[in-house]
């Protein structure tokens, strides 16, 4: 049984851009200066501000909620208990769901108009309805399997698309891949190791 909600939301580009310029009107400036619209990206913080308004006021009153914003992923306590609703373009569905081992995610569109919605599919529209299934234990559940990178010191990195091995700088990595009792020495950028959700994206731009 699921007894608590939490919602994560990311920062739009407006958000970000005034915590970098420090007012609304040097943000407007710098947009201006390199041509950008400003009226688009209004536009799109006042959709995303809209539909995150929508989608509270869809969530049951007296279940437990809690929203967190993207930043705070790394160090917060999901319980096992919780069903988790993103609400943002596919890369925060897809970055919320590597700290989430067991516990259920809703991924929701706030913004057809400009997000994809490749793992976003469910509309704000929707969300109240999908939100009383997933807490009566009535949604239909999709697993999902995550790489894992392990060093030797113990350290282990979970990537829900695909995990890039190699050097941090443009130089060449070189290493040994090993396959079948078969080794063979490699030079290359690195090696990306994709996840069945990753083959579609990366790893597919590579093929």
């Amino acid at each position: 049984m699921l007894d608590r909600i939490v919602v994560v939301t990311r920062s739009t580009q407006l958000e970000d851009l005034i915590a970098r310029f420090n007012t609304e009107a040097q943000a407007r400036f710098y947009l201006e200066q390199l041509g950008a619209s400003y009226e688009a990206v209004q536009a799109a913080h006042e959709r995303y501000q809209a539909a995150l308004l929508m989608l509270r006021a869809a969530l049951p009153p007296r279940v437990k909620q809690h929203v967190i914003e993207r930043a705070f992923l790394p160090n917060y306590l999901f319980g096992e208990r919780d069903l988790v609703v993103t609400i943002g373009p596919d890369g925060l569905a897809a970055n919320t769901a590597k700290y989430l081992p067991t516990q259920p995610l809703l991924a929701v569109n706030p913004d057809p108009l400009s997000i994809d919605g490749i793992l976003a599919r469910c509309s704000i529209a929707a969300a109240g309805e999908w939100i009383a299934l997933a807490l009566a234990g009535r949604a239909p559940v999709r697993e999902v399997s995550l790489a894992e990178a392990t060093l030797h010191d113990g350290q282990s990195l979970l990537a829900f698309n695909e995990i890039f091995i190699g050097a941090r700088s443009h130089v060449s990595a070189r290493y040994r891949l090993t396959v079948g009792g078969q080794t063979e020495a490699q030079s290359s950028s690195g090696v990306i190791v994709a996840t069945g959700a990753g083959s579609t994206v990366w790893l597919k731009s590579i093929v």
